[in-house]
């Protein structure tokens, strides 16, 4: 009698019809909240699973590629810093580097070393604000807070460089706007003496915890081969396996006279592109480390007399130089090397590029920049079709956007 239950009660589960869902189409932004901006993804569901998911741009343009047109080489620096407003030391490189190598401007030593420092600075403090969102937005608020305890003291020390925290406008065409002390290189030394060991925190409380794994492993696959051809760079291709980096096949500033290695992951999941942006946080720690120990005396502005005047004449008052320096600022060459120039520079999101058509005036005659959050972002359908809607706040985190770049 209980087999010839059994036998009815399979029998009544293979012949009962299935729940009918209805497809529903969800318009998840444009919000800042978990989309790391205002981005817009329109998702088309089937119960919980991403059928489609179709990104939309644009809410925040802000026309800088055109507003650059209409300014001298000089004043489009600070432009350069509300690109990628969490990394703008950064853009400023990548910006004065190529203009650098338009006007054929070669950098003292040191200039080139206090560059390097701040770029890889700027790579921690964009780390530090992607690890904690990214995981505040997968449920782990703690490391939310840590994080932001060890980004204060960079922007701490980026103050004390520049005068400002986030926005910094440091960089020069031909160099820096000053010199960095003893004492600044010392406490700076001093905070990679600690970040190993705040590191080893993070990933006490994340690395190995079950809610953590369960979110991040599998999710978000990208294959080496997709993630070149769709145009993927820095932490976010690495993670697939792809040891490509900028710093180390076209190096810039001190990159090639310090010790450093590219860290690469295997599976191309969200997992996958933690481990690698967590691994960076330790070889930018050693950049800094040895750039600091080599560091040498010496200028930081090279001899460029379109971008910066000579030194102070004794016949020259204060108010007089002063007044030539704003004169050469506002008006700024009045020449330059005609032709097109395209240079790529590592930034903590990916490959960021400077493509300037000069034609011979003081300003571009058309400037484009190669984003990486705007290419990125066009990976996301890849990344979430066929996954739950949970894992599309996952995988915007583990690419990394921000909308500045993006809608430029």
């Amino acid at each position: 009698m209980m087999e010839d239950m059994k036998s009815g009660l399979d029998n009544k589960t293979d012949d009962a019809p299935r729940i009918a869902t209805k497809e529903l189409t969800l318009s998840m932004g444009p919000q800042h909240p978990a989309t790391h901006g205002v981005l817009r993804l329109v998702l088309d569901l089937d119960g919980e699973t991403v059928v489609k998911c179709t990104p939309y741009v644009g809410y925040l343009h802000r026309g800088v590629e055109k507003l650059s047109e209409y300014r001298n080489y000089f004043q489009i620096i600070p432009l350069t810093d509300r690109l990628d407003y969490i990394s703008s030391m950064a853009g400023n490189i990548g910006y004065c580097v190529a203009v650098e190598k338009l006007f054929d401007i070669q950098l003292p030593e040191r200039a080139q070393y206090i560059r390097t420092i701040a770029a890889e600075m700027a790579r921690i403090t964009n780390h530090l604000l992607w690890l904690a969102t990214h995981a505040l937005d997968i449920g782990a608020m703690t490391v939310f807070l840590y994080c932001f305890r060890e980004r204060e003291v960079i922007l701490d020390l980026f103050e004390r460089m520049s005068g400002a925290r986030l926005t910094v406008s440091y960089p020069r065409i031909g160099g820096v706007k000053n010199n960095v002390d003893a004492k600044w290189l010392d406490d700076l030394y001093r905070f990679t003496d600690e970040f190993p060991m705040r590191l080893e925190q993070y990933e006490t409380l994340i690395d190995k915890n079950r809610i953590w794994l369960r979110r991040t492993k599998g999710i978000g696959i990208i294959s080496a081969e997709d993630a070149i051809n769709w145009g993927i760079s820095g932490p976010t291709l690495r993670g697939s396996g792809v040891p490509y980096d900028i710093r180390r096949y076209m190096p810039y500033g001190v990159y090639d006279k310090v010790k450093w290695e590219v860290p690469v992951g295997k599976n191309g999941d969200v997992y996958d592109r933690y481990r690698v942006r967590m691994e960076e946080f330790r070889q930018s720690n050693s950049i800094i480390r040895q750039c600091i120990k080599q560091i040498p005396d010496g200028p930081v502005m090279a001899d460029a007399p379109k971008f910066i005047l000579p030194a102070k004449d004794k016949v020259l008052s204060d108010m007089e130089h002063l007044i030539r320096q704003f004169v050469l600022i506002t008006k700024g060459p009045q020449s330059a090397p005609e032709g097109e120039i395209y240079v790529a520079t590592e930034v903590p999101k990916g490959e960021l590029g400077f493509y300037i058509i000069s034609d011979g005036t003081g300003k571009p005659y058309r400037m484009r920049v190669r984003a990486p959050s705007f290419v990125h972002v066009a990976v996301l359908p890849k990344l979430c079709e066929g996954g739950f809607v949970a894992d599309v706040i996952a995988n915007i985190g583990t690419i990394d956007i921000v909308l500045g770049e993006c809608d430029r």
